[in-house]
């Protein structure tokens, strides 16, 4: 009884100097048609009422998630009802959920000692990450290289875990936590790197896989995000650099990169959550792995692991052309699906970034297929917005299961067509 009042009281001291949700809820609208649409879109421009689409508004085909500020709860729902416009509270408060992820942050920090004593049950601060990133390249010598490929904007490392048992051979990319607020994103990364090293020598198919290739793996691609979200305000998105001029700070990571960089589907206000930035690369993080891929030269596999939504989604997203393995793609990602419901029953869509979410200019996933990288994939993990950003603890460890299942199923894949 004393430890938890004692937690409790952490928690009450640590909100005063957080960004609170008390009341704030999440919306899950229904538009049935194009006028209903463009009548949510144009919420999104009216600044004053401070919404967080967490699906945008698109297409009427597809549910939009917003976070409503608590004041103006009532008024959205009267708009909302007097336009006939379908919708349900997904997250009545959200910020007792943002309190349960705090008191489980605060149990975390207990001493853990190695890579076995870690828990992959919690999402855990950005020191404990790095901590265990180190350990598992010191338990395993020779099997894992940590490497420093950069820097953050705040000045913070950009660690690569390389697993190998060789010299320069075919590559598969892995990355995670490019959205700080996407949690769940590094904590299955972490969950997977521990699983090959675990698996090398035990599982054929992992063994095989890494006598001919290489895995390179970045836990977290936006540690200042991460961060960020983690002290001050847990539903932070973007990067965190500055701009001269400009009260709004950060950048979409995900519309940085040098594919119809600023076009539709990103934003050039610097205010914006889809703010694709000044210039393409701008951000440190991005360029930094932008250099070592196109450095190393060799990938054929890139995974980028999201949250939420549950789809597997390949190029394109600024066009409705097709990549010209298209079919390959699309039938790869059916069977990675399917291995992945195979375990918990958890569906997954899957399909090209515009089928599935309208366009998306400067994302990481495109960039690598035009740089030539022939299975190029977005994740976009559990779950389907019950809880969104949100996703419960005890939720991490079968969400990193059943991935491994997909991300597997690729790897395999690509590998069995070396030349």
């Amino acid at each position: 009884m004393k430890t938890s009042w004692i937690l409790l009281n952490i928690v009450l001291v640590a909100a005063h100097r957080q960004v609170t949700y008390i009341g704030d809820q999440v919306l899950r609208i229904s538009a049935s048609s194009q006028k209903q649409l463009n009548l949510v879109k144009s919420l999104e421009q009216l600044q004053h009422l401070k919404l967080d689409f967490w699906k945008e508004p698109v297409r009427s085909s597809l549910p939009i998630d917003v976070r409503v500020p608590a004041k103006h709860v009532s008024t959205i729902k009267t708009i909302l009802k007097s336009n006939n416009i379908a919708h349900s509270v997904m997250i009545e408060n959200l910020q007792s959920l943002v309190d349960e992820e705090r008191i489980s942050t605060l149990i975390s920090e207990l001493r853990q000692n190695g890579t076995y004593s870690f828990n992959y049950r919690y999402y855990h601060l950005l020191k404990e990450i790095y901590k265990w990133m180190k350990n598992l390249a010191d338990e395993n010598p020779q099997l894992v290289r940590r490497m420093r490929i950069g820097r953050s904007s705040q000045g913070r490392a950009i660690h690569v875990l390389k697993f190998s048992t060789g010299h320069r051979r075919p590559a598969i990319w892995i990355d995670a936590g490019i959205h700080g607020r996407e949690w769940i994103a590094p904590a299955v990364a972490i969950w997977m790197a521990k699983k090959i090293t675990t698996d090398y020598g035990n599982d054929p198919s992992i063994t095989t896989l890494l006598n001919k290739m290489d895995i390179f793996m970045v836990i977290m691609a936006n540690p200042d995000g991460y961060v960020y979200s983690k002290t001050t305000d847990r539903m932070w998105r973007k990067t965190m650099s500055k701009r001269p001029g400009s009260r709004c700070f950060g950048v979409d990571p995900n519309r940085n990169f040098d594919a119809n960089f600023g076009g539709n589907g990103s934003s050039r206000v610097p205010c914006s959550e889809s703010y694709c930035g000044p210039h393409v690369h701008s951000e440190p993080e991005i360029k930094a792995i932008v250099n070592f891929i196109k450095k190393n030269g060799r990938f054929i596999v890139f995974l980028t692991l999201h949250n939420y939504s549950q789809r597997l989604m390949y190029p394109y997203g600024y066009t409705q052309e097709t990549p010209e393995n298209v079919e390959e793609l699309d039938m790869l990602a059916h069977e990675a699906t399917e291995a992945l419901t195979s375990l918990y029953g958890t569906r997954y869509s899957y399909g090209s970034i515009v089928q599935l979410i309208n366009e998306s200019s400067g994302n990481s996933i495109d960039w690598s297929c035009k740089q030539g990288v022939k299975y190029s994939y977005a994740f976009e993990l559990r779950d389907e917005g019950q809880y969104g950003f949100m996703l419960p603890r005890s939720q991490i460890v079968p969400t990193a299961e059943e991935t491994w299942l997909a991300v597997k199923k690729i790897m395999e894949h690509a590998c069995n067509r070396l030349p």
